[in-house]
């Protein structure tokens, strides 16, 4: 029983998905780690998947309906969609038999849009045993604040990020985030996560999810989880602090799962 990395496929909505698996040496079962990318998802934190395999957790990457050569369309609401399919299918008897798991013992991290997505999952879904958000992006918080130089801007970064996405333009990206509204609100689901396992990371000299606006706002709407949170002075993607992420996430996880 010798650590492997299989291509995993699941299932979203009728389109095959393609994933890949890092699983730990020995018998398990293992606890899993379900790791959520950003937009458009140029950083996949599979050094973080790396070392939690060498802590003997197994983690679990995927690629998004719609994004890096996958079919079906690009959408917020899709993703969404695709990112609890998945959490589910890693739950499931025969996947989890086939691969050693451990369905009792699931986690959710993200990054950016990720961090939205993990938290949101989590927040609908009892089983997930904890929770972690890495420079989420509330966008409930940004659809309340649009001004229509604010939504032009993020139409033009939106449309920035298309290359590795089909069936999507900035201005449908922006559309379906003023229609999502207070339902994507992550302060919102300060209810549902009261008394579970969420660490929260923010990023103070971030221009994409900014910390006044993105992160500081959940730490004192989540003062009824089981919350451990941290700031840092570095930018949207951990650049220079990927070292104090994984020791943090593989922490606060040890304590959970």
């Amino acid at each position: 029983m010798r650590a492997a990395t299989p291509a995993v496929t699941f299932d979203s909505g009728g389109v095959p998905l393609a994933g890949l698996l890092h699983l730990p040496a020995g018998p398990g079962p293992h606890p899993v780690v379900l790791l959520l990318q950003g937009f458009p998802g140029n950083e996949r934190n599979l050094d973080l998947a790396q070392a939690l395999r060498a802590a003997g957790y197994a983690a679990v990457a995927f690629h998004y309906r719609g994004s890096w050569g996958m079919g079906g369309t690009w959408s917020w609401a899709n993703a969404l969609e695709d990112a609890a399919a998945v959490a589910h299918a890693v739950r499931t008897e025969a996947f989890a038999s086939a691969y050693r798991l451990d369905p009792g013992r699931l986690a959710l991290f993200g990054h950016s849009f990720g961090g939205f997505a993990a938290l949101m999952i989590a927040a609908a879904d009892p089983f997930v045993a904890a929770v972690v958000s890495v420079s989420g992006f509330d966008f409930g918080t940004v659809s309340r604040t649009l001004d229509p130089a604010a939504r032009a801007r993020y139409v033009e970064a939106f449309g920035e990020e298309l290359l590795p996405l089909r069936g999507t333009s900035g201005e449908a990206l922006v559309a379906e985030m003023e229609r999502a509204g207070d339902r994507w609100s992550l302060a919102g689901l300060s209810p549902r996560l009261a008394g579970r396992p969420v660490l929260l990371i923010g990023t103070s000299d971030d221009t994409v999810t900014p910390a006044d606006v993105h992160h500081r706002p959940l730490v004192k709407a989540y003062d009824q989880a089981a919350l451990d949170h941290h700031e840092w002075p570095t930018d949207h993607a951990l650049s220079d602090h990927r070292g104090r992420l994984i020791e943090t996430v593989r922490a606060f996880l040890d304590g959970r799962l």
